[in-house]
């Protein structure tokens, strides 16, 4: 009984999978289709898998039309980088690195729930100009359709530039995004959400570089002792560590919980926490919720 059961659970799964499949293959015919429609196009790329997806899918439609854009600024890791790098070496496409300067925006600093806005506008600021200078005829963002779920205020900021959402006007979901960027052999396919260092800081604390590279080294540091998904929040001198539930055991375990704290005290905090309820995304949102 128990093995018809897992047989009939597997077939499930497959059916599942299947429709996913073919409802994500028809919604990037039409991807390629309005990307092929674009006189030229830059695409913001910051690594993560639904703008490597989005600027694969440019690629693809566009050729040399069609332009990666990655920026470099202290809220941008070395190991991001690191990833956008390989990435752009693997599907040999057309990418330029750019600076941004959103650090020396006092309202960017002051890190309020609008803090994302100030860091897109800067962002959009920046790819409008070479837009212009460069003759492209448009600026593309990865949105997707599930980020609509979320607090995002850096949509503000792309609708006033008029940035273009291809996938969100697709109608791409992220399992979606996946799946497709699986099928395309793209090496970003599984990768976990990665948000800008800034994102560990909690509202209101000011966004500094030693508050940024405190983070960049925690997190390395969590990198190298293997774990997958996580994130380091900062709050004042100590680090509350977020790890993906699926990881908690391994990071509860005691001589690995003995060699974070170690690790993290030597990245440069003073106190180091796990919190219990694991990684989850913008978890920082949770004060707005209960505000």
């Amino acid at each position: 009984m128990r093995y018809t059961l897992q047989v009939m659970d597997a077939v499930v799964q497959l059916r599942t999978t299947d429709s996913l499949a073919r409802s994500a293959e028809k919604k990037q015919e039409r991807l390629l289709e309005s990307l092929s429609r674009c006189d030229s196009l830059l695409v913001a790329f910051s690594g993560g898998a639904d703008s490597a997806y989005l600027a694969w899918a440019a690629n693809r439609a566009l050729g040399s039309r069609g332009l990666a854009i990655t920026a470099l600024s202290p809220s941008f890791s070395a190991y991001d980088r690191e990833r956008v790098e390989g990435f752009v070496r693997a599907v040999s496409m057309s990418h330029e690195f750019v600076e941004t300067h959103e650090l020396e925006n006092p309202a960017y600093q002051a890190n309020q729930p609008d803090r994302c806005y100030h860091c897109k506008e800067e962002l959009f600021s920046v790819l409008d100009q070479l837009a212009q200078e460069r003759g492209f005829a448009a600026v593309a963002y990865g949105v997707n359709a599930d980020d609509t779920l979320d607090f995002r205020p850096g949509h503000r900021a792309a609708m006033e530039h008029r940035v273009l959402a291809p996938l969100l006007d697709a109608g791409l979901s992220k399992p979606e995004i996946r799946l497709l960027s699986k099928m395309a052999g793209l090496p970003t396919w599984d990768r976990p959400a990665s948000a800008c260092l800034a994102s560990r800081l909690p509202y209101g604390t000011e966004v500094t570089h030693e508050r940024l590279s405190l983070v960049e080294r925690g997190e390395a540091a969590l990198r190298a002792l293997g774990f997958h998904q996580f994130r380091v929040r900062l709050h004042d001198q100590l680090a509350r560590v977020e790890i993906a539930q699926e990881e908690l055991p391994r990071a509860l375990a005691p001589e690995m919980a003995a060699a974070i704290a170690r690790e993290l005290k030597s990245a440069g905090f003073t106190y180091v926490t796990l919190d219990l309820e694991g990684y989850r995304q913008g978890s920082l949102n949770d004060s707005l919720r209960r505000s």
